[in-house]
């Protein structure tokens, strides 16, 4: 089942609308979905169900809400993908922060109340992609997030000052011709990264950025095939 759903900001000023993907039976965990620069479109949602398929119950919240509320684009559509660029540029990555923390809190509280009689505990994780794939690093280093997965996350190499505060496993997956992030790029991340005990980087020889998108011409399918069993192994050692 889905709906949407609204969350009151941290700070009490505002609300953002959130789509919900439920399992059929007890959540065993909560993954919150953190969209592209496309926002929660259907890609997204398609993530989001795949995981409630999967008996997680997920939550995709609409982190443009603020400059674009509600925006849905396709990125196969030029006009459409650079609407998602611009959109990029206004929005205020710390404040999505805040709104991913508020949404992981919601996720506890829903947890509690689906697990009550199961002594399951209330386990949340995050994955991102392209512009979530950051904020998924982001959300490892600055919330009790209690595991996180990045998909082609742009610019994380310069959030490495950052990795110290890393506590829950981080898993980052990086296909090695993104054309947003270059090959010095990935180096420095791995040169910061590899050493660190809770984070794990896969690399993906060939593949560029958006490669394991739900559907679309960026999705090459073997490696976001690959890309996912990972995932999926990684959450259900680390959420249950």
């Amino acid at each position: 089942m889905t709906k949407t759903i609204q969350i009151e900001t941290l700070d009490h000023r505002g609300q953002f609308d959130v789509y919900v993907a439920e399992p059929a039976g007890t959540p065993r965990a909560a993954i919150v979905v953190i969209q592209e620069i496309f926002g929660v479109n259907a890609g997204i949602r398609a993530k989001a169900d795949a995981f409630a398929a999967e008996g997680y119950l997920a939550l995709a919240p609409d982190l443009f809400w603020q400059i674009a509320p509600g925006v849905e684009l396709d990125p196969d559509v030029p006009a459409e993908l650079q609407r998602g660029l611009d959109l990029m540029g206004q929005f205020d990555q710390d404040a999505g922060i805040r709104d991913i923390e508020a949404t992981i809190r919601t996720a506890r509280s829903l947890l509690n109340d689906a697990q009550s009689d199961s002594g399951l505990a209330a386990r949340v994780g995050a994955v991102g992609y392209c512009l979530g794939g950051r904020l998924a690093f982001m959300t490892a280093a600055r919330t009790d997030v209690d595991a996180s997965v990045g998909y082609y996350g742009v610019g994380i190499d310069g959030l490495l000052g950052e990795a110290h505060a890393i506590a829950h496993p981080v898993l980052l997956h990086v296909p090695q011709e993104d054309h947003f992030v270059d090959k010095d790029a990935q180096a420095r991340m791995h040169a910061g990264l590899d050493d660190h005990p809770k984070v794990t980087l896969y690399d993906y020889p060939g593949e560029d950025h958006g490669f394991a998108a739900q559907f679309g011409q960026r999705r090459s399918d073997e490696a976001a095939q690959l890309a996912d069993q990972r995932t999926a192994a990684f959450f259900a050692e680390h959420l249950g």
